[in-house]
């Protein structure tokens, strides 16, 4: 098939979305499908670039995101008319949209004028964005972008989302079809438990000490000043330490949240970090902690799980879905900074090589190869019976 992923997000772009869309699309090529994205460009101006996977990326003119830097989006004008252009001359079997934003919504539209299928998967929620705008403005901006959403996703042929309770926030906000949960997924042959956390730790530079470690963007809407404080509540006998990996507008807030709770010598600060260290990265923590309450899956909670750590996670949206408590790790209530110190203390001083096999044996349900499976399913399923695979 000649498949065309539509995304606003992809790589160098840090967001769960961006990686979900690359593996994928890098998977189906696999396969053996004609794969091709539509996303922003990286650095302003429209190209094209085949990666070593041999996926094509047709990257459109772009402009930096203020309020979530370094982020780019599509430019608006003329969005609309190149993606009706792309869509015209690659004629796709299928067209899968990750979102209802600039690129999205332009190729749902060209699709659908063209009678090209449409699956359109779900990775937002309004509470990603309403912690960058006043408290007063943010139910109306609620209200606004999932009435936005229904508008652009309507006409999809087929939905997911990556869980069930993703698929079930979709359906509670007015959208007819059904919605097929479908994991974002995880390589688990990248992503597996190491013994070696000492050398790992030497490796990127933090000292060798009991690690609890995040892996993400620093924004408001991860709420890590929690983990920071809970870390000044821990046991003076406990000398533990924090390492947040990856970058953000929040950090300077988050450096001086540290300093302020007295434990800046104990949170490190990793920043961007390529995809080739992240295994290592994640193989110097002993214990993993997601402290955000938008998340509709989390795919650095997947990779800590393939790499055989026990979690801790907030007790909000879909995260409860990764967590056997007390097997694999903990849930705590979003706020609750002694509940989360002492969820510290207990993962720190417990078995966590038999959280960690279960924390494996999780992931490998969410192995990336049957994501990539189900999705060509899917894309089969909606060829007219009359109309084989292109062979172009």
């Amino acid at each position: 098939m000649r498949i065309l992923l539509a995304t606003d997000t992809y790589p160098p772009d840090v967001s769960g979305s961006a990686v979900f869309v690359r593996r994928l699309a890098r998977g189906l090529a696999g396969l053996g499908h004609d794969v091709h994205v539509v996303c922003s460009s990286d650095n302003g101006p429209t190209k094209l670039v085949v990666d070593d996977a041999g996926v094509r990326v047709h990257r459109l003119s772009s402009l930096p995101l203020l309020i979530r830097p370094p982020l780019r989006f599509a430019n608006p004008l003329g969005t609309r008319r190149r993606l009706a252009e792309l869509i015209a001359d690659l004629r796709p079997d299928v067209l899968h949209a990750q979102d209802h934003f600039t690129i999205g919504r332009a190729a749902i539209r060209a699709a659908a004028d063209r009678g090209i299928p449409v699956v359109a998967t779900n990775h937002f929620m309004p509470e990603n964005l309403t912690p960058y705008v006043p408290a007063p403005c943010r139910p109306l901006l609620t209200r606004a972008a999932w009435a936005d959403f229904r508008r652009v996703y309507r006409c999809a042929d087929r939905l997911t989302a990556p869980t069930p309770t993703a698929a079930a926030l979709v359906r509670r906000h007015g959208l007819p079809q059904p919605v097929e949960p479908i994991s974002c997924g995880v390589d688990v042959d990248t992503f597996h438990p190491r013994a070696v956390a000492g050398v790992a730790r030497r490796a990127i530079g933090v000292p060798d000490a009991p690690t609890i470690g995040y892996v993400g963007r620093l924004d408001a809407d991860k709420h890590l000043a929690e983990p920071i404080r809970a870390l000044s509540r821990l046991d003076a006998g406990l000398p533990a330490q924090l390492v947040l990996a990856g970058c953000g507008a929040r950090r300077r807030a988050l450096e001086k949240v540290a300093v302020d709770a007295g434990v800046a010598d104990r949170v490190h600060f990793l920043g961007f970090v390529p995809d080739e260290v992240l295994p290592e990265v994640y193989a110097a923590f002993d214990v993993f902690c997601l402290p955000g309450i938008a998340e509709l899956q989390s795919i650095a909670t997947l990779e800590a799980l393939a790499t055989g750590l026990p979690v801790v996670l907030a007790d909000a949206v879909a995260l409860p879905h990764l967590v056997e408590q007390g097997a694999n790790g903990l849930l705590y209530r979003p706020g609750h900074i002694d509940e989360l110190a002492r969820a510290f203390t207990t993962l720190l001083t417990c078995d966590r090589r038999a959280m960690g096999a279960v924390s494996r044996r999780i992931a490998e349900r969410h192995a990336a190869g049957r994501t990539v499976a189900r999705f060509e399913q899917i894309y089969r399923r909606l060829l007219p019976t009359a109309v084989q695979p292109s062979a172009r």
